[in-house]
């Protein structure tokens, strides 16, 4: 008994001669399970394949999203960073007033015996001549009052510390202040912020001299300050100076006050040429008036 079988015609044109194929049936069949299984493995690889598309967008979004919550937490660290900076500062000029102006006993709880010598002048002179107050003043103003910081006890108060080339007592530029330390209105933003340091306004190219003795730990590009410089005075004592427009020095290297260590530029986030001078003590920033000189 004959096997049954497909007939297929094929019609090539008006012209053309005709032709006829014949297969098995098990053949057509075959082929038909064959395509059927193409199609359903087909189906499955796009199914895995937009299933692995739905996972790389929701990857990426969580990756963006983790991106964001890092820049945020560290913004979030420095805005915690400064204002622990200006509170460390402000509690310095508190104390200092204070002392100036020789307020009650019961501010000076906790201060150290040097600085309580210094205040006991004050009073002690209250019935001197005007140059005896005036040396009492001077006295108060070149020695950094540390009893504000909860750091103070791991930077001991010795006296050649305020004495020697150690000090930034020196001006690192001349030329007038155009903003001073403390709380003052951004002039960027418009809105009120802490100034960390003092302003000093000079033409490009004047020389800047670093303030003291000590050695250059930071040299380079920063965000806000532009080309700056950071000196190690020892005994938690560090200058900064930024917005430089070259830098003359390099890490690592000792530097001696009065030496040059770049030049006056307009790096960085400012509105015209200056010298941003900060003095830090323990990594607090302090008001630079209380070293320089005139």
């Amino acid at each position: 008994m004959d096997r049954p079988y497909y007939t297929f015609l094929i019609f090539p044109g008006a012209h053309g001669k005709l032709r006829r194929i014949q297969l098995p049936s098990y053949f057509v069949q075959l082929i038909v399970g064959f395509a059927i299984a193409g199609m359903m493995t087909l189906g499955a690889l796009a199914n895995s394949y937009a299933r692995m598309l739905f996972k790389v967008c929701d990857y990426n979004t969580l990756r963006i999203e983790r991106e964001a919550l890092k820049t945020h937490c560290h913004n979030l660290e420095s805005v915690v960073t400064m204002t622990h900076e200006e509170l460390m500062s402000l509690q310095s000029l508190a104390t200092e007033v204070a002392l100036a102006y020789r307020f009650t006993d019961g501010g000076r709880q906790g201060l150290p015996a040097d600085v309580l010598m210094v205040a006991n002048l004050g009073h002690a002179s209250r019935g001197a001549d005007f140059g005896a107050s005036l040396d009492a003043f001077n006295m108060m103003k070149v020695r950094p009052l540390l009893a504000s910081f909860s750091s103070a006890a791991s930077y001991p108060l010795r006296e050649k510390v305020y004495e020697d080339s150690v000090t930034p007592s020196i001006w690192p530029v001349r030329g007038a202040i155009t903003a001073g330390f403390g709380q003052r209105m951004d002039p960027f933003s418009g809105e009120g912020n802490f100034h960390n340091g003092v302003d000093i306004a000079a033409p490009v190219g004047t020389l800047v001299r670093a303030a003291a003795d000590g050695i250059l730990f930071h040299a380079g590009p920063d965000a806000s300050y532009g080309n700056e410089a950071l000196i190690d005075h020892g005994y938690g004592l560090t200058t900064k100076y930024g917005h430089l427009r070259n830098l003359t020095v390099a890490v690592g290297q000792e530097v001696c006050r009065g030496q040059i260590i770049g030049t006056v530029g307009m790096t960085g986030r400012t509105t015209g040429p200056h010298l941003h001078y900060e003095v830090l003590v323990g990594g607090i920033p302090v008001n630079p008036a209380n070293y320089l000189h005139n």
